[in-house]
């Protein structure tokens, strides 16, 4: 494995809480995969197998509705791990994972986890760390879907793709417009709308790329209570 694949696992959430001892050896016996944009990881109901660390590239998990409408449950990139909820039940996955770019990601046995487990309870702890870290993250999601406008959420998904806390910046939009419309649990003219809803932010969207004049002014757009305009308007 390559220094750097190394260094990106061990700072996972599956990996980070353990010792440099447990994670080389859970590391020896983990495979890299390589996958085509749009391959299948797995599909919802297959058992599971792996547990799985993204090393490079976008990965989104998802769900198809019985009426066939696809829900997208979240999307994971670099240092991000994902399918520990059932690393312990030997179930099946409740979602399907499927490459969104070109991506490489670290492949870990859950057998050999669980085997692991019986001589190093730390083993079950970082499982247990990395599946709450998860259902904190579908709780905050939603909260923003409760609580914030779609302006709102889209002006937080920018924000969490800045690379400075203040001044001006411009981001590269990772992946396609519709899966970041399902991503934030909004249809693609949704979508349209609240770009066009954040000029009033400093917002320029051009294809994949989103200039923001002020960081911190998109901030304050993002953590506004919606109510606020209701009371303006009176």
């Amino acid at each position: 494995m390559k220094p750097e694949y190394t260094a990106i696992a061990r700072g996972s959430l599956l990996l980070c809480n353990t010792s440099e001892e447990l994670s080389q050896r859970i590391l020896s016996q983990a495979h890299v995969r390589s996958y085509d944009r749009g391959a299948t990881v797995f599909l919802q109901g297959e058992r599971a197998a792996a547990i799985f660390i993204v090393l490079e590239g976008w990965v989104k998990l998802y769900r198809i509705a019985p009426n066939g409408a696809e829900a997208v449950v979240g999307v994971f990139t670099r240092g991000r791990s994902f399918g520990e909820a059932v690393a312990f039940s030997h179930g099946t996955y409740p979602v399907a994972a499927e490459t969104v770019t070109d991506c490489t990601l670290l492949r870990i046995e859950t057998d050999i986890l669980m085997r692991m487990i019986r001589d190093e309870p730390d083993v079950a702890l970082s499982i247990l760390s990395a599946t709450f870290a998860h259902l904190h993250g579908l709780v905050s999601q939603i909260e923003q879907l409760k609580a914030q406008t779609g302006a709102q959420r889209v002006a937080e998904f920018l924000l969490e793709l800045c690379s400075v806390e203040t001044g001006a910046c411009t981001v590269t939009l990772p992946y396609e417009k519709v899966l970041i419309a399902g991503r934030l649990g909004m249809k693609p003219e949704s979508l349209s709308r609240a770009f066009a809803r954040l000029k009033e932010a400093g917002v320029t969207v051009r294809q994949n790329h989103a200039a923001i004049s002020d960081v911190t002014a998109l901030r304050t757009f993002a953590e506004e209570d919606p109510a606020d305009a209701w009371t303006r308007a009176v």
